[in-house]
């Protein structure tokens, strides 16, 4: 017969010691609850529209410079290859070194690194506005750029620790975090634009020091203190940064890129001598920067990540869309000021419809990726990036905004937020606790990368096309060249779903379903949450 554990008595008084007691289970934090590294709701809402902050950085940016280009340009002297190098400079910055930084912040720590992105980055866009050249204005662009690279990995780093297990409240905050990349871009507009409209353009940049400035204080005291382990600082470490591996990481995108965006206006165009040499060791480094990856016993990147499908094809449907989005959004934003003469504020306002939009896409992803196919959510991101630009590329200078601007710009923030929202959940369940920031870094590299070469390519073809444009025809001649912009956006989301319909992802987040068979079925549930 079995006989029920007793507790041990006292020696001395023959009574039950309770407190030794030994629980029949351990108790598991429950994930759907508030972390315990938060003092209140309050401090943990605060932290992620902080984090969120922080990966709106570039977005922001992107958004303020798209609606002052015209401005900026006129002031300056600029080319439209200059004009577009002020984005270029920020994301292929941030490309170049976001897998570092995301080492650094998995190995000293996320905390510092945030704040101090978040606030340096308000000491650089204070100083972009005092900018009296072309090149000044650049290269100040590009180390508010660097600043992104510092701030998106610890922030990614932390919210990935802090909600570790699957759950609502992860998709939640996961969804908050991925609106700031719609979000930023138009608010970055509407901010730039009543700024530059009250005062000029250099107000906006000024707006934009106020605004991180805030937050870097705010982060300060919302933050949590990052427990997870610190390398110290020795040569085991240094070796552990892979530094080979990030001289060929920042050489090879920075080359590379920088030819695709200055190939069109060298002296002989893509024939100019520096421009072939630039793509050739730009790509030729990359290349070996893979090969020393499988090899290194301390990878930037390890490889083997890519040996999952799902991984993979997450990234190829994520960088097509994000290079078509953002190439699309800037030109489109470049039209309504140059071919519809529209005000800096008046670009904004319409421009709004984005904002409220990803308010609501946000809102809706955080209450369906545990419950809707996410698979089925990517191809959803893809038809509607693949709507929006045709919309925008039949457009002509006397069509009317709301019969083809309104209705792209809707489906476009659908198209970013359903496959942002799913790679970066996907992304962080991937990769272990303590590789958190380089999870998020890989993202946005290779997000910025392609961004970059999107911005290459739409300079070419609106180049190109501008020079050899006639009258005539269904498009007029001011329009054309932004319509074959559009449509080379058009057709990188195209390509993305040939990829995106290989996926296999279910559901992400919510509560483990039940396996009746139990031993091996372990596995199949662990994989189940992470999809």
């Amino acid at each position: 017969m079995a006989v029920a554990p007793v507790a041990p008595a006292s020696a001395a008084t023959n009574t039950v010691d309770e407190k030794a007691v030994i629980p029949s289970t351990v108790e598991i934090p429950n994930p759907e609850g508030r972390p315990s590294c938060f003092k209140s709701t309050t401090q943990e809402v605060l932290f992620v529209l902080t984090a969120t902050m922080a990966i709106a950085m570039g977005a922001f940016l992107s958004g303020a410079v798209a609606v002052i280009s015209a401005s900026v340009g006129a002031d300056l002297g600029m080319t439209t290859a200059e004009i577009t190098w002020i984005s270029s400079a920020s994301t292929l910055a941030g490309g170049a070194f976001l897998l570092l930084f995301g080492r650094l912040a998995d190995c000293f720590g996320r905390k510092s690194m945030f704040v101090g992105s978040l606030f340096f980055f308000a000491v650089f866009a204070l100083a972009a506005g005092f900018s009296q050249t072309p090149i000044t204005l650049d290269v100040l662009n590009g180390m508010m750029g660097l600043m992104t690279a510092a701030s998106i990995p610890p922030a990614q780093g932390l919210l990935g620790t802090i909600y570790e297990q699957p759950s609502k409240r992860k998709n939640a905050a996961f969804a908050c975090f991925s609106a700031g990349n719609p979000l930023g871009f138009v608010f970055g507009t509407i901010f730039s634009g009543i700024a530059s409209d009250i005062f000029n353009w250099r107000a906006s940049f000024f707006l934009l020091a106020i605004i991180y400035l805030v937050f870097s204080i705010l982060a300060v005291f919302t933050v949590p203190k990052d427990t997870t382990p610190k390398e110290p600082f020795n040569w085991e470490t240094f070796q552990k940064l892979d530094p080979i591996g990030v001289v060929l990481t920042i050489a090879g995108v920075g080359m590379f890129c920088a030819a695709l965006s200055s190939g069109d206006t060298a002296s002989h165009g893509w024939k100019t001598n520096y421009i072939i040499a630039l793509l050739v060791i730009g790509a030729l480094l990359m290349i070996a920067f893979v090969f020393w990856e499988n090899y290194y016993p301390h990878p930037l990147v390890p490889m083997s990540i890519w040996l999952d499908r799902n991984f993979s094809l997450v990234i190829i449907v994520l960088l097509l869309g994000s290079m078509s989005f953002a190439v699309a959004e800037f030109f489109l934003s470049l039209y309504m000021q140059e071919v519809w003469k529209w005000s800096p504020l008046i670009t904004a306002v319409h421009l709004l419809p984005m904002a409220i939009m990803g308010i609501i896409v946000n809102i809706i992803a955080a209450f369906i990726m545990h419950k809707v196919s996410n698979k089925v959510l990517m191809l959803t991101g893809c038809f509607g990036f693949i709507l929006s630009f045709t919309l925008i590329a039949v457009n002509t200078i006397h069509s009317s905004y709301w019969a083809f601007c309104f209705p792209s710009f809707l489906l476009a923030v659908v198209g970013a937020d359903l496959e942002f929202n799913v790679a970066n959940l996907y992304v962080a369940s991937s990769m272990p606790k303590h590789q958190q920031s380089i999870a998020g870094s890989i993202v946005q590299t290779i997000t910025k990368l392609c961004q970059s070469v999107g911005f290459g390519i739409g300079t070419a073809v609106f180049n190109a096309v501008g020079r050899s444009a006639k009258t005539g025809g269904y498009w007029d001649k001011e329009t054309k060249p932004y319509s074959a912009v559009f449509w080379f956006a058009t057709a990188a989301s195209g390509i993305s779903v040939l990829f995106a319909v290989f996926l296999t992802i279910g559901t992400q987040g919510g509560k483990e379903k039940e396996v009746e068979d139990g031993g091996d079925d372990r596995d199949e549930r662990s994989a189940e949450v992470q999809r």
